[in-house]
Parts: structure tokens; sequence; C-alpha cells
């Protein structure tokens, strides 16, 4: 029996930092030279060539490690740990680097909007399948 592990969603990981950077598709493509359609499509890849893969880290403001490596759990242990770093040998004054949004709330925007995605999802696959059986029954 193989144990294989899924391969990493490359366009999952973009997805993602695109969104915590409070970035719409729309946008990624204007900085890109491209339209929303190539964003959706490169986001829905599991792969993506090294080049293409650099030009969106650029645009995005990361390196194209930070997108490899990418990982929600990663990105709320940043945060909850943002006061706790040290830089430059002083503790970093949490009212001087407050996020101007709570990560858990954004993770909670992205499971509902992927609960309705699931449900729209469903639903029109029911529908595909009342059209179908309305067809066989014609015959």
């Amino acid at each position: 029996m193989s144990t294989l592990t899924k391969p990493i969603h490359i366009g999952r990981k973009i997805s993602r930092i695109r969104e915590l950077r409070d970035m719409k598709q729309e946008a990624l493509a204007q900085a890109l030279g491209t339209n929303q359609q190539a964003i959706s499509a490169i986001e829905n890849s599991e792969t993506i060539d090294d080049d293409k893969l650099a030009e969106v880290a650029k645009a995005l403001g990361v390196t194209v490690e930070a997108i490899k490596n990418f990982s929600d759990e990663a990105a709320i242990n940043y945060f909850n740990n943002i006061y706790d770093n040290e830089i430059t040998g002083s503790i970093v004054n949490a009212h001087a680097n407050q996020c101007s949004f709570n990560p858990l709330d954004k993770m909670m925007e992205v499971v509902d909007e992927n609960k309705k995605l699931y449900e729209r999802l469903l639903q029109a696959e029911k529908d595909k399948i009342e059209y179908l059986e309305k067809l066989l029954n014609q015959k």
C-alpha cells in the first residue's frame, strides 16, 4: 500500500496570501498585466512554472519561498506571536504594531465564503441531476 502525500496546491497558497493581503483577483491581474480569469486559473492550478511564480510573488510582495512554504497555521502563529518577537534587541511595542484586522475573523470570513461556495456547487449538482432525470423520464 502506497503512502503518497498529496502534492502542494500552489494556487491555493497564492489565493490565501492574496486574500490575507486584502487584494482582489482584479488587482493582482492588473499588477501582472493580465485579466481576472487568468488569476482564477492560476489559483486553481496545483503547479505553476517557476517564472510565473516569481512574477506572482513579486506582485504579492512576498518571496517565492514564502508562497511555497505558506500555511494557514503558520500565518496564525505569526500573528499570535508578533508581540513576542524581538526586533533589534528590544521587545516590540504592542501598541505600535497592532494588526488592522483580527486574523481569526479573516479566517472565519474565508470559511464562510468557502461554505457558501460549497453550497452553490452542491445546488448546481442537484439541479444538474434533476435536469438529467427529467431528460431520462422523457424517453
